[in-house]
């Protein structure tokens, strides 16, 4: 019998096995971290690179078709393989002490936290490499080889990876002292309508609403970006009002370059997590920079 060449691909098995055992591709995106749309290309072309269809689409309902049964097995069988091949290659690279890290975090943590820490873990770790993708897009680390992101939030229960808290800083709103000059300084949230916002919009296009003690504030922007460190070098040219993390301001309070604008009503300290994809074996050089991390994170005290 002459064999079959088929062509998919260990992250179109991961899109299609976790459609099957969420039950909806939007659910799948969400485990995923990525879209529904990308969910649902990959599937689709691994059912091109099969010659199968896989599921039954419908507008209410996903369920499995005849072939999509007997596969599933072969296709969780295909991804236990090749992770169990990269965890032991990740290891067995330079004994698994040295090399290349792949990391991911948005802008202004990269700018004003990792950037001034390269240079300790050159010399520290001479051994390691670091690839650091500097974006706001929250990227699906098994599908972009990613080894560590850095992120906000809580990840309680993300299936698959392992989340430990870097450090955490609250949201604090803040403006120049030349922009405050001549105006009256707002001293409740209802004062902040009289005054020029600069406001960030997230990846899905929403205006994020500004967190404080007793809940949340929806800005009246005059100024909007999709960078929050943007955002914030606005407010540095004397635009107006921003609310942003602690760690992005903190060498602008501590400079006196921006005034912090109603303290006394500071939301909790939002976790930063360092998130890893769970493995049985950790390459020797993420655990080192991890610790390397942990020995590093910002320290704010004299903020809080």
């Amino acid at each position: 019998m002459a064999a079959i060449d088929v062509e998919v691909s260990v992250p179109q098995l991961r899109c299609f096995l976790a459609v099957v055992d969420a039950g909806s591709v939007a659910e799948a995106g969400r485990r995923l971290g990525m879209s529904a749309a990308s969910v649902s290309k990959a599937i689709t072309r691994l059912e091109d690179g099969a010659g199968v269809r896989l599921l039954h689409r419908s507008t209410h309902a996903i369920s499995l078709t005849d072939a999509g049964e007997a596969l599933l097995e072969p296709a969780r069988e295909a991804v236990r393989a090749a992770e169990a091949f990269a965890e032991t290659a990740a290891h067995a690279s330079d004994r698994g002490d040295g090399g290349i890290v792949r990391l991911t975090a948005a802008t202004g943590m990269v700018r004003h936290v990792l950037a001034p820490l390269v240079g300790e873990l050159a010399r520290v770790h001479p051994d390691i490499r670091v690839d650091i993708r500097v974006t706001n897009r929250v990227l699906d680390l098994a599908e972009g080889g990613i080894d560590l992101a850095i992120r906000s939030g809580p990840f309680d229960g993300l299936p698959g990876h392992i989340a430990q808290t870097w450090f955490a800083a609250p949201w604090v709103l803040c403006a120049t002292p030349g922009y405050l000059a001549g105006r009256a300084r707002p001293a409740t949230l209802r004062d902040l309508d009289g005054h020029d916002l600069v406001a960030f919009r997230n990846g899905s296009g929403r205006v994020l609403p500004w967190p404080h003690r007793d809940g949340s504030y929806e800005p009246k922007a005059r100024f909007t970006f999709d960078d929050g460190d943007a955002s914030f070098s606005a407010m540095l040219a004397g635009a107006g009002i921003v609310c942003t993390p602690l760690y992005l301001a903190a060498a602008s309070l501590r400079s006196g370059a921006a005034v912090e604008v109603l303290a006394p009503l500071r939301a909790e300290p939002v976790p930063i997590s360092l998130l890893r994809r769970e493995r049985r074996l950790t390459p020797g050089r993420l655990t080192k920079l991890i610790a390397f991390l942990n020995t590093h994170a910002p320290d704010l005290s004299d903020l809080l």
